[in-house]
Order: C-alpha cells, then sequence, then structure tokens
C-alpha cells in the first residue's frame, strides 16, 4: 500500500500538508475526487479526497457537518485544491479536520487532481509489484523450511514471522501442536475449544472468530477429504491479499506432510496389521519375529484389548479417534488420547481390534483426550483388562460378547462382577503353606489345562505338576477342569497376580 507521507515526498511542492499539521505514516486505500455535499456513499474509507471546496457552504457550521460525514466513514486525508473557490485553506477547516483526526492538504492553483491520481497509482503500482515480490521470497522459504525434518514447525514460525503475529497448527492426532512463537502457548486450549466446536458444526472451510478479542482465522487442513488439522493465524496487521496467498502456500505444504506421512504409514500399518493379525491367534512368538524383521520397536509385554464396530465407510484411524468420545460403563477407564498413535490394529468380521500398550492403571486414568475426536455415532466399543499378548486370544469371546451387548456411543468392560466363591478359593491356594498352589493353578489354568505347557512355565516336571494340581483340587473339593470353575477362578488369580 501507498502512505500517506510518500506520496506528499513524490509530488512535492504539488500536494502539501496545510500549516500546521504534520504527517502520520498512515497508508491510502484510494484517491477519490468529488464536489459532492456528501461524498460517503462513494467512499470505503482510508482514502484521500480531493474536492476545490464547493462542498463546505462556506461556513463554519456546514464545513464541521461535512467534515464529520468523512471522519465517519474513516477517511484518512482531505485535499482542497487552490484555486476558483477558495484562494486559502479557512482555519474553521482546518479546525474542523484537527478535531476529526484527518489530515489536510492543499493542492496549489494550477495543478491538477489528476497529477495526484496518476502519482498515487504509479505508486500503488510499485508497491503492489514489491509485495509480490516479496511474497513469492516468502513463499519460496517457506517450501524450503517444509523439507526439513521438522517442517511443521519451521512453516508455523516462518508464516507467524511473516505476518508479524502468531500462528498455530493443531493436529487432529496426537502429535504434538507447533505455534509460534512461545507465549503462544497460553492460548491453545482455547483455540482446541474452538476448533473442537467448528469440527462438530462440520465447519470444513476457513472461518473467523475472536479470541481475546483479537480475530483469528482458521483452516482446515484436508488430504482426500479427511480433516488432519487445523491453522490458526492471528495476524499482526490487517491482511492483504500476498498474506492470503503466503497462509495458503502454508496451508498446502501442511497437506502434502500430511500426505507423505500417509503414505510412508501405509506400508507400516499393513505389517503391524500381519503382527496383531497373529497375535489375536495366539502365535505371540511368530509375531514378535515379524515385528524384529519388520524393524520395529519391541512388542509391549502386557496390553489392553479394544474392539469396535467397525461401520463401513470409517478408516481405521477416524474409528480409533471417535472412539475417544465413547462413554465408559461403570468401573471402566476412558481410553487413553495415546490410543490413537498404537499401530497394532486388525479387522475381522466387521470388528476393528487395537492392542493398546499398558502402563499401569494410573497411567491409562490420567490419559487426556485428544484436540479433535472424529464423529462416529453409531460407534461402540470394548475393551479387555491387562493381558499379556499370550493371554489376547482367550480374551475374545468375552470382548465380542460385550461389543455385542453395548450401546452406540458406549464403551463396555470385561470384567464381571465379584465371585466370592472364586475369592474363597484363591484365598486358600495361596494360603496353602507347603508349595505355590496359587501359581500352580493358575498356570494351569492360562495353558488350559495343558500339562507340557504349564509344566515348561513352571519349571518343573510333569508329574510333580500332577501332583500340585491333585493337592489343589483336594483342598478345593472342586473339578478344576469344569468351566463353571476355572473361569472364575482364573479372573481371580489373575486380578491378584496384579
Amino acid at each position: 500500500m501507498v502512505s500517506l507521507s510518500e506520496l506528499c515526498a513524490v509530488l512535492g511542492p504539488h500536494l502539501v500538508p496545510v500549516s500546521g499539521h504534520s504527517l502520520r505514516g498512515r497508508q491510502l486505500t484510494g484517491v477519490h475526487v468529488s464536489e459532492l455535499e456528501d461524498p460517503t456513499p462513494y467512499l470505503d474509507g482510508g482514502e484521500l479526497l480531493l474536492t476545490t471546496g464547493m462542498p463546505l457552504g462556506g461556513s463554519p457550521a456546514t464545513t464541521a457537518r461535512y467534515v464529520e460525514r468523512l471522519r465517519a466513514k474513516g477517511l484518512h486525508a482531505l485535499g482542497i485544491g487552490l484555486g476558483p473557490w477558495l484562494a486559502e485553506v479557512p482555519d474553521y477547516l482546518s479546525q474542523a479536520c484537527d478535531e476529526a483526526g484527518i489530515h489536510l492538504l492543499a493542492v496549489p492553483d494550477g495543478v491538477p487532481f489528476q497529477n495526484v491520481s496518476r502519482a498515487f497509482w504509479s505508486l500503488s503500482a510499485r508497491s503492489g509489484q514489491a509485495e509480490l515480490l516479496g511474497s513469492l521470497g516468502t513463499q519460496t522459504s517457506l517450501a524450503q523450511a517444509a523439507m526439513r525434518p521438522d517442517g511443521a514447525a519451521a512453516v508455523v514460525r516462518g508464516l507467524a514471522q511473516a505476518l508479524g503475529g502468531w500462528a498455530v497448527f493443531l493436529p487432529s492426532g496426537t502429535e504434538p501442536a507447533r505455534y509460534w512463537p512461545e507465549s503462544t502457548g497460553a492460548l491453545l486450549e482455547p483455540l482446541r475449544e474452538e476448533t473442537i466446536r467448528l469440527n462438530r458444526a462440520g465447519t470444513h472451510s476457513a472461518a473467523t472468530f475472536e479470541l481475546h478479542g483479537q480475530p483469528v482465522v482458521e483452516y482446515p487442513i484436508a488430504v482426500n477429504g479427511r480433516i488432519h488439522g487445523f491453522l490458526a493465524v492471528g495476524p499482526g496487521r490487517k491482511l492483504a491479499a500476498p498474506d492470503r496467498q503466503v497462509i495458503m502456500t502454508v496451508c498446502t505444504l501442511l497437506a502434502l506432510k500430511a500426505r507423505q506421512r500417509e503414505a510412508a504409514s501405509g506400508a507400516a500399518a499393513v505389517l503391524q496389521s500381519a503382527v496383531a493379525k497373529l497375535i489375536l491367534h495366539g502365535l505371540t512368538e511368530a509375531a514378535r519375529i515379524l515385528a524384529e524383521d519388520a524393524g520395529h520397536s519391541e512388542l509391549p509385554r502386557r496390553v489392553r484389548v479394544l474392539a469396535l464396530s467397525a461401520p463401513g465407510g470409517h478408516a481405521a484411524e477416524q474409528l480409533v479417534r471417535a472412539a475417544l468420545s465413547l462413554e465408559p460403563a461403570p468401573g471402566v477407564e476412558p481410553l487413553p488420547a495415546q490410543s490413537t498413535s498404537c499401530t497394532l490394529r486388525h479387522e475381522r468380521d466387521r470388528v476393528l481390534y487395537v492392542l493398546v500398550p499398558d502402563n499401569g492403571q494410573e497411567a491409562w486414568a490420567a490419559a487426556e483426550s485428544v484436540p479433535l475426536p472424529a464423529e462416529v455415532p453409531e460407534l461402540s466399543g470394548a475393551v479387555s483388562e491387562p493381558v499379556t499378548l499370550g493371554e489376547v486370544p482367550g480374551v475374545l469371546p468375552g470382548l465380542r460378547r460385550a461389543l455385542g451387548q453395548a450401546a452406540a456411543g458406549a464403551l463396555a468392560g470385561t470384567a464381571g462382577p465379584a465371585h466370592p466363591a472364586a475369592q474363597a478359593w484363591a484365598a486358600a491356594l495361596a494360603e496353602y503353606p507347603r508349595t505355590d498352589l496359587a501359581g500352580t493353578v493358575r498356570e494351569y489354568l492360562r495353558h488350559r489345562g495343558h500339562w507340557e505347557n504349564a509344566s515348561r512355565a513352571l519349571g518343573v516336571h510333569r508329574n510333580s505338576l500332577r501332583h500340585r494340581i491333585g493337592l489343589a483340587t483336594a483342598l478345593l473339593g472342586v473339578d478344576l477342569d469344569d468351566p463353571d470353575v476355572s473361569a472364575p477362578l482364573w479372573l481371580e488369580l489373575r486380578q491378584r497376580e496384579r
């Protein structure tokens, strides 16, 4: 844009401030010529208005009303062409402009108004070209920044610096927010709340809202119809066309980074699904070998199995994010935000299974939800108690039953009600003095009565195991192979093991 001081400097004696009026660096939106008593319908605000003085009416009262109309419209400057109507600028006009905060200038007799207009548009063209070149340079720098390992953070920082304000990128998953400057961190929580509101309202185009009295513009970052996050900008000035071009460039770069992550994670997701499938079928050792060969990190020792109904048309990541909004049943802890980053997922029979690492009850309960939970109204889920990888197949039948009974929008658990008889049996086994009957029976039930596997796990001979199981059977007076006995006893012993 062109400032009033720049225009005066170019025109020299052809446009001069009236005595007593100093120039400030006000930016002009245009130059307008009018002899109407009320030119405001044809003004946008911010212009330099040129007139011969005819509309002033020749009196202080009419002049004051004229200047007040200009002030109300937001005019920046008034230029009086001296000559036929006014030989000099009246004092009452100077006073009225002072009170209205409007710059008052004089165009000497014989200087056409067209000279002023031409000078303005010439400066404006040069300014626009400079802004365009500056914008292109900024966009090039941002594109180079996007290639860095911390590309998203570098792009956000570059955008904020280019606009003289702040910028925040809120990913839809569990990735941390990127923002600049550092003080913008205080705005993250209200920004998340507003973003969730817009997301739930289906506002998937640019939106403007106020935050702490300041305007904020927010743009969705979408790839193939999926929202990967939102870019929020608090500009330090009124946005011009080059500024908007820079913002759209940043949106494109962030979408490109999201597409690259999708492509990179596609092959990994196939391998992780295969690993999860092996675990679900009880082939834990094969799963470990496949994970190691694929170069993935060590598998978790204990997991909770999350089962989600898988309505068509929804990606696995979207279902897991939507699961964070499920209402937990009494006694069931809410899902942790880390669930969305769990890659051990496998879908079969229209059920998505997710193996969520168990980091202890406190870590699970203290987990926070992600900023942008997805919306899948018909979704329901069920989550198991913590189990080892080898125990995963054993919890699937109960998990499927719980999922089948869960209402839409609910998260069910698999822990059944307390079983007094099982509690008494477990206590009796734990109190047996001569050998560890509780541990023996637990391993026996864990391996579903398979003598060879149970004895190997205990590190004892099969005959020793048979002897101990005989002692336990006699002590309890029950048949450990009876499902009505083994099921509740197994749950109780496993609970005590933790």
